[in-house]
């Protein structure tokens, strides 16, 4: 078992550092609002840094797990950072989803003291983390990645090397692409058989187990049916994450302009107020009074 230090204890982090302890992994917590580390020891047990570079001393793994790219720079290359303190031959896995860019920087700046990096980006959302199954979509040395699949295990079901640094990031943003189409798609979908008076429970009972069905179909389509939508990937996310797949199109010269008209539709749903909603309020845009 392994001394594991994790950065981070929002939505996702919070179960996912619980997953390494309950494999056995000796674990010190960092987050920046404190209650919440106070909060996570009470739960789990094991122990709470006052900083980043604080919970990084002498642990073999360190896991990152924030908001966006300023926030994972402060936590790893600012003042009170964990490469601070990263040991030589320890490694550093990021679970945010961030850029590429700052994932090969990261690289770099591991790599320049001895210590190794994996971009690792998860998808599964909360109850993928609460219930220890995400996907996790890794970049980084072959080698690096061999040491730190295990541990990523304690929360990680399907866990896959994709290549050098800041694959892990595109390959997330590829995932965020097919999101954003489908879930416009569904919240048409749904308009659509309101206003046309079907069933709609009877409608995706049957449309689901055929070529249309999908995790979101499956997993989103009563809640939107019950107009229920406090709850589960905020838009606000959503949005921060195809702000990240725009910018690096714009570089690589790809042409996404169905996610880039979703990108608007969640604009108008922040716009509504819905910014906390789950992505599947697309359908509200879509509502009488709403156009």
């Amino acid at each position: 078992m392994a001394k594991v230090a994790f950065i981070g204890l929002g939505t996702m982090g919070y179960p996912m550092a619980g997953h390494l302890v309950k494999a056995g992994h000796e674990v010190c917590v960092y987050n920046r609002t404190l209650s919440k580390a106070e909060a996570w020891v009470a739960e789990y047990g094991h122990r709470l840094a006052e900083t980043p570079s604080g919970a990084a001393e002498g642990a073999e793994f360190v896991m990152t797990c924030v908001g966006n790219d300023n926030d994972l720079a402060e936590v790893t290359l600012g003042e009170q950072g964990v490469l601070k303190t990263l040991a030589k031959d320890s490694i550093l896995i990021d679970h945010t989803t961030a850029s590429a860019a700052i994932a090969r920087e990261l690289d770099a700046a591991c790599k320049a003291q001895g210590a190794g990096f994996l971009d690792a980006p998860v998808s599964g959302g909360q109850t993928g983390a609460e219930n220890g199954v995400l996907g996790v979509m890794v970049g980084g040395d072959q080698n690096t990645f061999a040491r730190g699949e295990p541990v990523m295990l304690a929360y990680g079901k399907a866990i896959k090397h994709l290549g050098e640094a800041g694959n892990g990031q595109l390959t997330k943003m590829v995932n965020q692409i097919c999101i954003a189409g489908l879930v416009q798609g569904l919240a048409e979908a749904t308009h659509f058989l309101k206003q046309s008076g079907l069933d709609g429970e009877a409608v995706f009972d049957v449309i689901q187990h055929g070529a249309a069905g999908s995790w979101q179909m499956t997993n989103r389509h009563q809640t939107m049916l019950n107009d229920k939508f406090d709850f589960g990937f905020a838009v606000d996310w959503m949005r921060k994450d195809l702000s990240l797949v725009l910018d690096e199109a714009r570089r690589n010269g790809a042409r996404l302009p169905v996610t880039a008209l979703v990108d608007q539709f969640y604009a108008d749903v922040q716009t509504m107020g819905g910014g906390r909603w789950d992505t599947s309020s697309l359908l509200k845009r879509l509502e009488p009074g709403n156009d």
